[in-house]
């Protein structure tokens, strides 16, 4: 899956939590000053081109909508990132992640619940 750019990410971010967009719709979602239609049709159609996002066509409007979904995006990067950073191991990240964030011990707590149930599930 390819990786996106900060700008397209922002639109992704948008139709993940909309599922359906015109172009109207996501310029709209952006303060102001916004991005120039021209811009954002230009980035719809490189996340078309990367397989992303598709439309349908409504008259002389298209609607916009992901292909994929923000989970499986986030996930295959998030692999990527262990595999690249972290020696393959999500351990050796698991670590990282809890020792250089500013975590809460609340928040270590609910960490350590999810992990428990993973483990359960696993058995």
């Amino acid at each position: 899956m390819a990786k996106l750019a900060k700008s397209e990410e922002e639109i992704m971010r948008f139709l993940w939590e909309r599922q359906k967009a015109y172009l109207k719709e996501i310029r709209d979602c952006y303060p102001d000053p916004k991005p120039a239609i021209t811009t954002l049709a230009t980035l719809l159609k490189r996340l078309q081109a990367k397989g992303v996002v598709s439309f349908e066509q409504h008259g002389k409007s298209r609607q916009y909508f992901p292909l994929i979904k923000k989970k499986d995006y986030f996930a295959t990067h998030l692999t990527d990132l262990i595999n690249r950073f972290f020696n393959n191991s999500p351990a050796q990240f698991a670590s990282f992640f809890t020792e250089e964030t500013d975590m809460t011990q609340s928040e270590l707590e609910e960490l350590k619940v999810i992990i428990s149930n993973q483990i359960k599930d696993k058995k």
